[in-house]
């Protein structure tokens, strides 16, 4: 039994009472199940508890901790912890889905054969390889490993073995001696084959495949990508990025990203599938097998999709987790959250600088087989299509330590960002902290897969909560705002192959022009922000609210720019209140 099977298996089945109350609740209890790795749980809350405190009663029950936890219920996540559960029409006998990240920390204690014993601390999912680098970093004299192996219970350990593979108990401990071996011979594999960005198909057995992927009853329509496979027989990995422009020349950063991703799969280092979020995520390795270089996020893999990892159901209507996504498209959000993050000196088709304004890592579509993905019903032959993107090195994310810390234009770059792509999943651990060796903090954010929702409904920021969301925008950051243009940007989607669909292309307008007018104003990112996001989950946000008065005075047969027009003026208004 794992861990979570335990605890979810532990969780208290008495009603929750609430303090100063002698032995009843101010309600009728109900009764949910919980489903975690397959396993269902009964547990007994109040339809009057929020969110937060339901996570915080799954988090108390003995031998159970975790970081993160997510609750999906009907489709849709339980994202606002301050919502009651009953507002999301949780009732008795529904079932909730648990999403959860376990601790990924190891502790490895390493004996030599005189006896000395060294303890060091490793992800789960970094390989033998990674802790030997870490030994040999232990200084002079420490240990000679060019002739000797590490053994656990008497097994040598292959340099690729990942110690959550080897990690056999639920303490998290793993000891290991050093002993003397004789030399392993290893043979290169697949030497003879090379990557072509430019030329990407290859003499072989092939098979023209039409890659719009199926997702359960839906295919992507937005983007059309039909390009052969060429596979060379007996080969069982593959990666090639998705050229739906050949006008599109990669930049060399992008180029080298992909090489070097590739190289990592022909030395045999397997792509590594995160133990965090909602969908499969994979992190894929260098030659040497010692670092990632890139985050493989495969379309048939996403949070309510067919051959999602975690354990979610399909959507049943094609609607993602956030209110207005589509399951499948996640990938297309990720590569236009780059494509759109402008370098200060304008378009990135124009200028090819690697970091925009806001620092979204390079991301491309790709194409890429191996057996490690996925593949709950079918051959691990089938090619997946997904967003591949640059690994950034970092020093763990925003919901390690306190905002304080954060500098105040690194805060702004993000609150542009999210606002002008209405980010329905801003939350602080997909902002990752990165410490500079100057000592100043940069901040990078990932995870676009909610971004151009078709409706505003799920736009949530964490960082409304933080000081520096208070504080004016900067003269440089207003000058860059002031650059963007929403009706190039959609024509810059669809040169990169996304043709946006036209209610997506309605929100990045809206959001465009809204904060424009709002800096025009001087008004705060918080005071920008606020105007995007709900108080709560059932009443609209000010924005909203401007849409749907638009609505209102539409006339049969208005355009669409006859409708923003409407929004504008009425936009104006509302602000012209707040900003007096």
């Amino acid at each position: 039994m794992s861990v979570a099977d335990y605890a979810l298996s532990s969780v208290c089945k008495e009603t929750v009472c609430w303090e100063g109350q002698s032995g009843h609740c101010s309600d009728e209890p109900i009764l949910i199940y919980l489903t975690v790795g397959g396993a269902v749980t009964p547990m007994r809350v109040l339809e009057s508890d929020s969110i937060a405190s339901v996570k915080l009663r799954i988090q108390q029950c003995k031998g159970f901790v975790v970081k993160k936890q997510k609750l999906v219920f009907s489709g849709r996540e339980l994202a606002r912890n301050g919502t009651l559960i009953k507002d999301y029409g949780v009732t008795d006998g529904n079932v909730l889905h648990l999403v959860l990240r376990l601790s990924d920390l190891l502790s490895i204690v390493v004996r030599t054969v005189c006896g000395k014993e060294f303890e060091f601390h490793i992800d789960r999912h970094r390989n033998v390889g990674y802790l030997k680098q870490r030994i040999r970093k232990k200084g002079e004299g420490f240990i000679d490993l060019e002739d000797q192996e590490l053994f656990c219970n008497d097994e040598k350990l292959d340099d690729q073995s990942l110690f959550h593979d080897i990690c056999k108990g639920d303490d998290g401990v793993i000891h290991l001696i050093i002993r003397k071996s004789a030399k392993v011979r290893t043979t290169p594999i697949h030497r003879d084959l090379k990557l072509s960005v430019e030329a990407p198909c290859i003499p072989g057995e092939s098979e023209s495949t039409d890659q719009r992927v199926k997702l359960g009853e839906n295919r992507t329509k937005q983007i059309k990508i039909v390009s052969k496979i060429v596979i060379p027989p007996g080969v069982g990995f593959w990666l090639e990025p998705i050229l739906v422009n050949p006008k599109i020349n990669f930049f060399p950063f992008l180029r080298d990203m992909i090489n070097s991703t590739y190289e990592g799969l022909k030395r045999g280092n397997r792509p590594i599938r995160s133990s965090e979020g909602t969908g499969g995520t994979y992190f894929m390795q260098d030659s040497t097998g010692q670092e990632h270089v890139s985050v493989f996020k495969p379309m048939d893999e996403e949070p309510m999709a067919v051959n999602n990892p975690r354990g979610l159901p399909s959507s049943a209507d094609g609607e993602g987790l956030k209110r207005g996504t589509r399951v499948g498209e996640g990938a297309l959000r990720e590569v236009a959250a780059y494509v759109l993050d402008h370098p200060r000196n304008g378009p990135r088709l124009v200028s090819g600088e690697e970091m925009g304004f806001s620092g979204v890592p390079p991301t491309v579509m790709v194409q890429c087989l191996h057996q490690e993905f996925y593949h709950p019903n079918g051959s691990s032959k089938h090619v997946k299509i997904g967003s591949l993107q640059k690994f950034m090195n970092n020093d763990g994310n925003c919901e390690d330590i306190g905002p304080g810390a954060f500098p105040v234009e690194e805060v702004h770059k993000i609150t542009v960002l999210d606002i002008r792509m209405a980010n329905a999943d801003r939350h602080s651990g997909n902002i990752l902290i990165r410490k500079e060796a100057d000592g100043n903090i940069k901040l990078i954010p990932i995870d676009h897969g909610y971004c151009l929702p078709t409706k505003f409904e799920d736009c949530t920021f964490d960082w409304l909560y933080w000081p520096q969301a208070c504080e004016p925008y900067s003269p440089e950051t207003v000058d860059y705002i002031n650059s963007l243009d929403a009706e190039k940007d959609i024509e810059l989607l669809k040169y990169y192959g996304w043709d946006i669909p036209l209610q997506c292309a309605r929100t990045l307008r809206v959001s465009t022009m809204l904060l424009k007018k709002g800096v025009a104003r001087g008004l705060s990112p918080y005071a920008i922000g606020t105007i995007m996001c709900r108080e709560n989950l059932n009443k609209e946000s000010e924005i909203e609210e401007i849409i749907s008065e638009a609505q209102d005075s539409l006339l049969p047969g208005m355009e669409e720019s006859a409708f923003l027009e409407s929004i504008s003026q009425i936009m104006d208004s509302h602000l012209d209140k707040l900003a007096k």
